[in-house]
């Protein structure tokens, strides 16, 4: 049931007295851990805690990266996905669209992209870590583009980079594939 099709209901909750309002609001944010969170960022935090968020996920990278290459394709993509998805988490909480093409190009670039085949099982996961990979950085690459001209400056070469990796590795085909440029100016 969608609130905008109640306008009852809408005239009803702006009517309640303000500290019913306070405590059913309370109750429905704590239903939800990301709304919770959001909200402890947006009204209890300032710019040094998003660089504090920022730099713990490049942390958590950096320490799983050396147990990354030890992993077959299985394995390691499902640790790359929750490495993408705590970057989406990031994004949901601070909705800071620069931090979430800072912090994508900066995972996708520090993994290794190269794995074992694992000896049991019928799917190709290397295949499918790859089109999860060169997914990632079209999504990224198209984010990337929305941003303003100067972050786009700063970001740059970082991205460049990640498109001359994925351009001198396997990836290159399915790179092309997709029409993943392999430098943006």
């Amino acid at each position: 049931m969608k609130l905008s099709e109640h306008k009852d209901l809408k005239t009803a909750i702006t009517d309640l007295p303000l500290k019913e309002k306070d405590k059913l609001l309370l109750r429905l944010i704590a239903k939800d851990k990301v709304l919770t969170e959001h909200l402890h960022y947006k009204l209890l935090e300032d710019e040094s805690d998003l660089e504090d968020r920022k730099e713990t996920i490049k942390a958590d990278v950096i320490q799983l990266i050396p147990e990354l290459k030890k992993l077959a394709a299985k394995d390691a993509l499902a640790q790359v996905r929750k490495m993408i998805t705590s970057v989406n988490r990031f994004y949901k909480i601070t909705k800071d669209p620069v931090g979430e093409v800072e912090l994508k190009i900066f995972v996708l670039n520090h993994i290794p992209v190269e794995y074992r085949k694992s000896t049991f099982g019928y799917r190709d996961y290397g295949f499918l870590f790859v089109a999860y990979y060169i997914k990632t950085v079209e999504v990224t690459v198209n984010k990337f583009r929305k941003l303003h001209e100067d972050i786009q400056f700063d970001l740059s070469n970082d991205l460049n980079e990640l498109l001359r990796r994925i351009y001198d590795t396997k990836l290159a085909s399915a790179a092309a594939d997709v029409h993943l440029p392999k430098e943006i100016n």
